[in-house]
């Protein structure tokens, strides 16, 4: 592989920080893909866009963006002229005018997603029960202890704005459709992807498939690095 085609950026969802990678950014490294990771302040979608662009500075030429959940609605705000692709696993990609909340609210959640509301310091967290029963379920009990552990809250000010142009309009896109997802429904995934017109796989994987099946989601990301090597 052309290892110079491009640098894949990846950026960690809600609830999750940028070690949630570790296992695809170790498997891209060892088959020659650039890559790199970074930490989203979840403050603001403003504030993490402009890590993201922060991140873009520092990268010489093309960028294929890889975003899990929340990072869908981050890595479609950016304006870099770097970005050639985005990859989305299990990504929430809201249109112009909507706001994160309103498409992953977009159909029913079923009796394992958990209940979502601010902490009394004004951010969301997830309750520790639900890195075994939602967001990882495929993961080990080790895993899902260290993620509720290491747990990234989110801010209100990140999912109630509505966003701008996305990026998916302009650069091509391809999707990773978790289907025994109990964060974000298959049927909200499969209507995003579906609006983007976007490059779709589905597996039988959980909410977080970067650390439950990492070969498939390098699998996809691989497919995106090459179509516009």
């Amino acid at each position: 592989m052309n290892t110079q085609a491009a640098t894949v950026v990846l950026a960690h969802g809600a609830w999750a920080d940028e070690s949630s990678w570790n296992k695809v950014a170790n498997s891209l490294h060892s088959i020659g893909i650039n890559t790199v990771t970074f930490s989203l302040p979840m403050s603001s979608l403003a504030d993490d866009v402009a890590a993201l662009d922060e991140t873009l500075a520092a990268i010489q030429g093309p960028a294929v963006l890889v975003g899990h959940a929340y990072a869908g609605a981050v890595i479609a705000a950016t304006r870099s002229d770097k970005v050639k692709a985005l990859v989305y696993v299990a990504g929430l990609a809201p249109d112009e005018g909507e706001t994160v909340a309103e498409v992953f609210n977009r159909y029913g959640h079923d009796d394992k997603a958990p209940a979502l509301a601010p902490s009394d310091d004004g951010r969301i967290w997830l309750p520790a029960k639900a890195f075994e029963t939602a967001f990882a379920p495929n993961a080990t009990g080790e895993e899902q202890k260290a993620l509720a552990a290491s747990q990234r809250p989110i801010s209100p000010a990140c999912i109630t704005v509505p966003v701008g142009t996305p990026l998916w309009k302009k650069v091509p896109a391809w999707y990773l459709v978790a289907q025994h997802d109990h964060m974000i429904p298959e049927q909200t995934q499969r209507f995003m992807a579906e609006r983007m017109h976007a490059r779709t796989r589905a597996f039988p994987v959980d909410h977080l498939p970067l650390i439950t099946a990492p070969s498939l989601v390098v699998d996809v990301i691989v497919d995106s690095v090459r179509a516009i090597a």
